[in-house]
């Protein structure tokens, strides 16, 4: 029997992290409810992510694990006979796992469900953990939310579209507007940082596309991210001239995804609240180092991305000695991007109020 025509009652699925990717797989969470009506559906996500899709309208429940617990020979070994204890005892007849690497792999496994679900490609070794092993292109070619819906497509639903439903809870978007309303508008949510240092783009040339999108319309720059992220947002801030609020180290998921929501316009690097904003449906701008827009841009808002024109553009490595995409990506080629999202919700507006 085929996925298409298979029916389930308990299903898990298996995407742990990051926060970008959680966000890419979306559409498939709403995609499989269609398929399974009144199945219990549950995610296995990471702890510290968990309250991005907490209340979720398409989950029944989730299952958070803590990574530190894994860590350490006894500790370790305790944490995952119980997390592996857990998983059996909901008695998944269906896992999906869209993680595809070994720890997830393994969950899959434990999971002791009849039908495991997984990519053909998957790495670490997780593939030999499935019973079914879906055809998916590798990372690089088309985009991670289209790579995702295979898993739509070999359930019988991937005619439907393509849609993200992201949690905002009502009590967080009422607090974070109460603390935007103090600031003009258009207020341009923007998110500095990133893990890896060849997706970031200087903090020079952020303070210089703030300051023409300020000069020209006006609005308030809005920092998101972690604490780690501070010290980059504080030397750009240093360079504004217009009004600024800093909020990074401040926002717990559920308030991040408020204050997103409320955004006019998100620029930012690659990374997980970029794509956040993109699928709560807020015009995106985004410079583009070491990844490829076509991969892993805001999804449906590759027009408003721009990619260094160096030879090495779009390599996928972390660490980089020469970093020749600085100089060459400045706030020069992205204004336009900006200045055309910034006009167009300009004139939205005025067609409000008229």
């Amino acid at each position: 029997m085929t996925l298409d025509q298979i029916n389930a009652r308990r299903i898990a699925i298996i995407k742990p992290s990051a926060l970008g990717d959680i966000v890419h797989a979306l559409p498939v969470l709403t995609a499989l409810r269609a398929r399974f009506p009144v199945a219990r559906i549950t995610w296995v996500v990471n702890a510290s992510l968990e309250p991005l899709i907490a209340g979720h309208p398409d989950l029944t429940d989730t299952l958070p694990f803590d990574r530190g617990a894994f860590k350490g020979l006894r500790g370790g070994l305790a944490a995952a006979w119980g997390f592996a204890a857990e998983l059996r005892r909901r008695q998944f007849d269906l896992v999906i796992d869209m993680q595809g690497l070994f720890r997830s792999g393994l969950m899959a496994l434990a999971s002791g469900a009849p039908r495991r679900v997984g990519f053909r490609n998957a790495r670490e070794g997780s593939r030999y953990a499935y019973t079914h092993k879906l055809a998916a292109p590798a990372r690089t070619e088309g985009h991670a939310v289209d790579r995702m819906w295979a898993v739509a497509e070999a359930f019988g639903v991937g005619h439907l579209p393509k849609t993200f439903r992201v949690p905002v809870r009502t009590d967080e978007r009422i607090t974070a507007r109460a603390e935007l309303m103090t600031l003009p508008r258009p207020w341009v949510a923007v998110a500095v940082g990133a893990k890896w240092v060849t997706k970031r783009w200087p903090a020079p040339h952020f303070a210089e596309l703030l300051n023409r999108a300020q000069s020209h319309f006006g609005g308030s720059a809005v920092f998101v991210g972690g604490h780690e992220d501070t010290p980059a947002v504080r030397e750009v801030m240093t360079g504004l001239r217009g009004p600024a609020l800093d909020l990074t180290g401040r926002t717990s998921l559920p308030r991040l995804s408020a204050a997103l929501s409320l955004a006019d316009v998100m620029v930012g690097n690659d990374t997980g609240p970029l794509h956040l904003a993109a699928a709560l449906g807020v015009p995106c701008v985004a410079p583009y180092l070491c990844t490829k827009v076509a991969s892993h841009g805001p999804y449906a808002q590759a027009a408003n991305c721009v990619e260094t024109a160096v030879a090495c553009g779009g390599s996928y490595i972390k660490k980089c000695p020469n970093m020749v995409c600085l100089p060459d990506l400045t706030a020069d080629r992205l204004w336009p991007k900006l200045a055309e999202v910034l006009d167009t919700w300009q004139h939205a507006r005025s067609s409000r109020s008229a």
